[in-house]
């Protein structure tokens, strides 16, 4: 077929590879920043059956990075819009959406009928979930991360291999590590740790070259310098998924809907007296709103600093985008500190707002 006849002349692949690729089922979780390169490629390369996990939808702020989507894709959910744009690259495969939340109850039956999955998520929740149902079912599973410059790439559960949980066996505190929608990321990023996912991929399928297991490639935008750390296999952690196998899909999800933290806008917080601004950012974030003069406490550290909140005194409390914020009201609340708020906008809309009060 003259669509693959680059892969069919490499003797490495020759038509026999590119059957086996036609026969493949890769099932990609998350269609952002990196799912979009690994779909593409993915596509391009002739997989045999695709799905893609993912329910949310395409904002203004996502095309800087997730270069599937355009301005006409804007609202529409994020897996329906690639499966638009990716049967218009290769209509020869088949494109299953699943315009939904992956969740304990649904990801066994998901993933069954996958050969691979590829991890393209971008939260830790979703991570270890996405793990354990990998392990439980016995699929390879194709991870990769992004954090501001800086990339990482692993294969995990391959033959039997590492998992992620013995790299990382516990998860963070919840909103102690922002991602790319508070911190940013630069653009390009993603399609590089994306592409080099979709090649471990087409690796496994082809049974070619050095496969990513029990090891963590680690990239570096500014530097171009790589780094690989060997993972070493936990048995203690596999065997400790594998015994609530029976459980799984009665896992109660791990989501504080009960907790509506007291929200506030920059505008109102203005109108309020005897206040306390405090920022939860990271040292190394912009922009700084310096003009508060507010109280710098990262989110990470804020229970081992409560001397420095001010009880007598309202807490207006900010962060990137109101996410981190809402979990340092909770915080505070959990010791009993009240008269607390997450201001509803994030650090740069504060600031513009402030140069907008300014000039009135």
């Amino acid at each position: 077929m003259t669509r693959y006849d680059r892969h069919i002349i490499l003797s490495e692949i020759g038509q026999k590879g590119q059957d086996k690729l036609t026969q493949a089922k890769v099932l990609v979780v998350g269609a952002g920043g990196l799912g979009c390169p690994v779909l593409q490629y993915l596509t391009a390369a002739g997989i045999g059956t695709i799905g893609i996990v993912d329910f949310d939808i395409v904002e203004k702020s996502n095309l800087q990075r997730q270069v599937l989507f355009g301005t006409s894709s804007l609202g529409k959910n994020k897996a329906i819009a690639a499966k638009q744009r990716l049967l218009d690259l290769n209509d020869t495969i088949s494109i299953h959406t699943y315009p939904e939340k992956l969740t304990h109850k649904n990801v066994l039956e998901l993933f069954k009928d996958y050969d691979i999955i590829v991890d393209g998520t971008d939260n830790f929740a979703t991570r270890y979930l996405i793990n354990d149902a990998s392990i439980i079912t016995n699929k390879p599973l194709v991870y990769g991360a992004i954090y501001k410059f800086e990339g990482q790439v692993a294969v995990f559960n391959y033959q039997n291999g590492a998992s992620y949980r013995c790299l990382f066996p516990t998860p963070p505190k919840e909103g102690a590590i922002p991602n790319c929608s508070e911190i940013g990321v630069l653009g390009v990023l993603p399609g590089i740790i994306g592409s080099m996912q979709a090649n471990e991929v087409l690796k496994i399928i082809l049974g070619l070259g050095n496969i990513l297991s029990g090891k963590l490639l680690c990239y570096n935008a500014l530097t171009t310098q790589t780094t690989t750390l060997i993972i070493h296999k936990v048995e203690s952690e596999i065997k400790k998924v594998l015994s609530k196998k029976e459980s799984f899909q009665n896992t109660v999800e791990e989501l504080n809907c009960n907790f509506n933290p007291p929200e506030i806008s920059i505008e109102d917080a203005f109108k309020k007296r005897n206040i306390q601004f405090i920022d939860v950012r990271e040292k190394d974030e912009f922009p700084k709103v310096d003009s508060l003069n507010p109280t710098h406490i990262p989110l990470s550290e804020l229970e081992n600093n409560l001397h420095k909140i001010d009880l007598k005194k309202k807490k207006i409390i900010f962060c990137q985008s109101g996410i981190r914020s809402k979990k340092a009201v909770s915080v505070l609340q959990k010791h009993n500190i009240n008269n607390s708020y997450s201001v509803k906008e994030g650090a740069s809309e504060i600031l513009e707002y402030i140069f907008a009060r300014e000039k009135i």
